[in-house]
């Protein structure tokens, strides 16, 4: 008897080995490096938070002391995650005058909108293929490229750090062939 099982075979491991063989146009050469890794292997640093009514320059200062590039809003009575701010952003619009550092948060933040959208869950278990495919703008990243992603618990109660694609880039650079 053979120990090959044919083409076309209904075997669920032969069906199995298809897909994880299978290329996925939406990942980079590097993804090949990730091996089972997972965004805990990223040591992702913990989420730098900040309240809607702070006003802008606290928030810039707490980024730059920590050399972060985005910030997470959260609400002030129940931690809620509201939104986020990038400060690469933020730069263009105190330049452009669209704020003021004395502004809150609120007025440059970027809000998540809740009604009508599923969210891609991120936690410390999420793949990395997974995650360089929310980067990519595949499965729940709306196909526009994110930069960022927030990771949570499971069930979304608690902000555990920001992943950023770069930090993605620098695994994967960083990681034997």
């Amino acid at each position: 008897m053979s120990n090959t099982i044919p083409v076309g075979s209904n075997n669920v491991a032969s069906r199995m080995a298809d897909i994880a063989s299978a290329p996925n146009p939406q990942l980079s050469k590097l993804a090949t490096r990730y091996r089972g890794a997972t965004v805990e292997d990223l040591d992702p640093p913990s989420a730098l938070s900040c309240n809607p009514t702070d006003p802008i320059s606290h928030a810039l200062l707490s980024a730059f002391e920590r050399d972060y590039t985005h910030l997470t809003v959260v609400s002030f009575s129940n931690r809620a995650l509201l939104g986020y701010l990038s400060i690469p952003h933020l730069r263009i619009l105190l330049d452009t005058g669209k704020v003021k550092e004395t502004d809150e948060v609120s007025k440059a933040m970027v809000k998540f909108r809740r009604k009508g959208k599923v969210y891609k869950v991120i936690t410390m278990q999420t793949p990395l293929e997974e995650l360089e495919l929310f980067f990519n703008g595949g499965e729940n990243g709306e196909n526009g490229k994110q930069e960022f992603a927030v990771v949570t618990d499971e069930r979304r109660r608690f902000v555990l750090g920001v992943a950023t694609r770069t930090d993605l880039e620098e695994f994967a650079r960083r990681r034997p062939a």
